[in-house]
């Protein structure tokens, strides 16, 4: 498996899937464009997409990977779907206030708190 292809984990439970970043950082251009294609094409494979995205591993954010969060945020409204953060360490989840992208995701503690709030 290379290291593009394992950068994301992803589960499948229950009508939810669960994308987490393998990665403590989340900066180099080539693996968040690779992450958002991930991300996409699972997300336009579902009739109506219920996601949660946790952020367990991470602890650096570029503002590259903010605007692939966007992205794919856009893509699962678009087929009427439902996508929540989780996990986010108290530094990153300053830079999602600081953008007022708090006020764009709906963000919480822990991905099973996140994964119960889309049921």
């Amino acid at each position: 498996m290379s290291k593009e292809q394992s950068q994301l984990r992803v589960t499948d439970l229950d009508g939810v899937t669960r994308f987490e970043f393998v990665d403590r950082d989340i900066l180099d251009e080539a693996s968040i464009r690779s992450i958002g294609e991930e991300m996409l094409t699972r997300i336009e494979a579902a009739a109506k997409p219920r996601v949660v995205i946790t952020f367990q591993n991470v602890e650096h954010l570029s503002s590259a990977a903010l605007g692939t969060l966007i992205t794919v945020s856009s893509a699962v409204k678009k087929k009427g779907g439902q996508l929540c953060l989780s996990d986010i360490k108290p530094s990153i989840l300053e830079v999602f206030r600081i953008t007022k992208l708090n006020r764009v995701f709906t963000i919480h503690p822990t991905a099973a708190e996140a994964v119960k709030s889309l049921a």
